[in-house]
């Protein structure tokens, strides 16, 4: 019987995923677990395993990692920088193949073997494609068709390595996902994970999500998204050399003698300065040509004659700020994934940058659902005032998202259906209520009716484990809170930041924790989500007893503490700040 553990395997990693928005595409999750681990599952009885692409901190050090040279120079690039023993076959694929198995390699190296002219087996797709990056080859035959190339390797198509004498196999597994319709095709099948807590369902949003493209938007537009691109600086901070201080604009050691100019800040009045000048200068005015230094008011004595020295007893320095002294051009301000905040924006703009590449804000509809909800004029018996519609935007754009438009829907049949197929120029929508599994509780029948992937389908925490969180095949994320005011913001503001996350490719915030000083009178069999607020010594108390049907518990709050189960007094917990005006 074959075994792949006389074998060695190179998984391609790496590449641009141009049609996938330039998204990390191996570490999208199908079925549960990311592309990539489904890759070295399928290898784990090889011999070796070597990565082609970024480097990556959580695999076994046990596999070799390589990067292609240039970065993105495609798959032959990739096998290119590889080990490749001649003396052993070679299994070669790519790390978008979510289906592929040991069994599917092993039938690979079966027809490899049973024709000992064949350099290589190539995988043949259902549509009767070959599949050049699921293949076995013999590594002698490999190494000889990368050897013929000379070295010009960078952007060759995977033909180029086609050996003269090679077999085929329709083989399962063949699967790929170059595309976001292929990625939604790949999970459509999959019903959802029941997180084990609120960090695992977070993450599983995050890359089940489809980024949104990448474009260009003008800085003082861009709060909100998040860059794409490192944010570069176009121009040296400071431009030139000025003043830091009102003082005197001075040239050489001194003593000087005071001219009659004075430099302003802005001013576009040229003067220089000779040997022995000095020149009045407020803060930030541009030195005058022929300066060496500025002398602030405080340290010069002014004589007779405007002569001007340094007094005796003051320290000798400089306080002008010469150009570049922040950044000179090409410093980079901020990394690609950072969500742009004001300080990011007052960045762009004191480095001259005037747009940048981007992806978002992300755009949020909101839906408060049910019968029972009023939102204006008297009560009627059995209704229910919509006190969470009127402020759930405030909410969301705490999260770093755009509440762009809110509604009411009632509890009707096809109201769930309706709203999904017309709501489409949005990013993101967010539901309140209509998550649990009741007779009006009609979320999750229209979201299966749409043939969305379902990609948290219950968290362990309380409240909020009936929450839903899908991907509409149009990339459109769905977030299903509670109906319940509290649980509905508790909800929102541990899982929303994941939708933006995902939507807009940004680095996820580190949690803040803190140390709880009641847990063990807080803590339960699962996560618990309470307001809390925080001790002049810097730990936190939480509240134990919460109505859910109202935000009064919230006033005076600072935050929602996450309680894990088995909590102990003192222990840290993630804290999420409430919104505070």
């Amino acid at each position: 019987m074959t075994t792949l553990s006389g074998s060695e395997a190179v998984v391609v990693a790496g590449g641009r995923a141009t049609r996938m928005g330039g998204v990390d595409k191996p570490a999208l999750v199908v079925e549960g677990r990311r592309m990539l681990d489904s890759a070295l599952a399928a290898v784990s009885a090889c011999r070796r395993v070597t990565v082609v692409g970024p480097h990556r901190d959580d695999l076994d050090p046990a596999i070799g990692q390589v990067q292609e040279t240039p970065v993105g120079a495609g798959p032959v690039a990739a096998l290119s920088a590889a080990p490749i023993s001649a003396d052993a076959p070679v299994l070669t694929l790519a790390s978008d193949l979510p289906f592929v198995t040991a069994d599917t390699l092993v039938a690979l190296m079966d027809a490899l073997h049973e024709d000992p002219d064949a350099e290589a087996a190539f995988a043949v797709d259902a549509d009767g494609r070959l599949q050049f990056l699921l293949a076995a080859w013999r590594g002698a035959a490999l190494t000889a068709r990368l050897d013929s190339l000379a070295g010009a390797v960078a952007n060759q198509p995977m033909k180029a390595l086609l050996p003269d004498r090679y077999v085929t196999v329709p083989v399962s597994g063949t699967t790929d996902c170059d595309t976001p319709e292929d990625l939604h095709r790949a999970r459509s099948g999959h019903t959802g994970v029941v997180a084990a807590d609120p960090s695992d369902a977070r993450e599983m949003l995050r890359k089940s999500l489809q980024p949104l493209p990448v474009r260009r938007i003008q800085v003082r537009a861009a709060l909100g998204a998040t860059l794409a691109a490192p944010l570069v600086a176009a121009e040296a901070l400071p431009p030139v050399a000025v003043s830091a201080m009102d003082g005197y604009a001075v040239a050489g050691d001194g003593p000087w003698t005071l001219r009659s100019e004075i430099r302003r800040a802005g001013s576009d009045h040229g003067f220089a300065l000779a040997d022995g000048d000095a020149a009045r200068i407020a803060t930030g005015a541009h030195l005058p040509s022929g300066a060496t230094a500025v002398v602030r008011d405080e340290y010069v004595d002014i004589g007779e004659g405007g002569v001007l020295r340094r007094r005796p007893d003051v320290p000798v320095r400089d306080d002008a700020r010469r150009r570049g002294e922040d950044w000179l051009p090409g410093f980079v301000l901020a990394q690609a994934g950072t969500g742009i905040d004001p300080a990011v924006v007052s960045a762009a703009l004191s480095g001259e940058v005037t747009d940048v590449e981007a992806r978002g804000p992300v755009r949020v509809h909101i839906v408060v659902s049910g019968d029972e909800i009023r939102r204006d004029g008297p009560l009627r018996e059995g209704q229910t005032r919509d006190s969470l519609g009127p402020v759930l935007g405030q909410f969301v754009r705490w999260c770093g998202a755009d509440a762009v438009s809110e509604a009411h829907l009632r509890d009707t049949e096809d109201g769930f259906d309706r709203l999904l197929q017309e709501t489409t120029d949005v990013d993101a929508v967010v539901v309140v209520g209509a998550t649990g599994r009741g007779a009006a509780d009609q979320l999750r029948g229209a979201l299966a009716r749409t043939g969305a992937h379902i990609a948290v389908e219950r968290v362990r925490c309380k409240p909020g484990g009936s929450q839903v969180a899908a991907v509409l095949p149009d990339g459109r994320a769905v977030l299903g809170l509670p109906g319940n005011p509290v649980a509905a913001v508790a909800t929102l503001l541990v899982m929303l930041p994941a939708v933006i996350d995902g939507r807009t490719c940004r680095t996820p915030r580190v949690p803040w924790t803190a140390p709880l000083a009641n847990a063990s009178d807080v803590v339960g069999e699962v996560t618990r989500l309470l307001p809390a607020r925080q001790l002049p010594d810097g730990s936190w108390l939480c509240d134990n007893a919460i109505r859910t049907s109202h935000l009064a518990g919230l006033i005076g709050r600072q935050a929602v503490a996450l309680v894990p189960p088995g909590a102990a007094d003192g222990d840290l917990v993630e804290i999420v700040p409430l919104p505070r005006i």
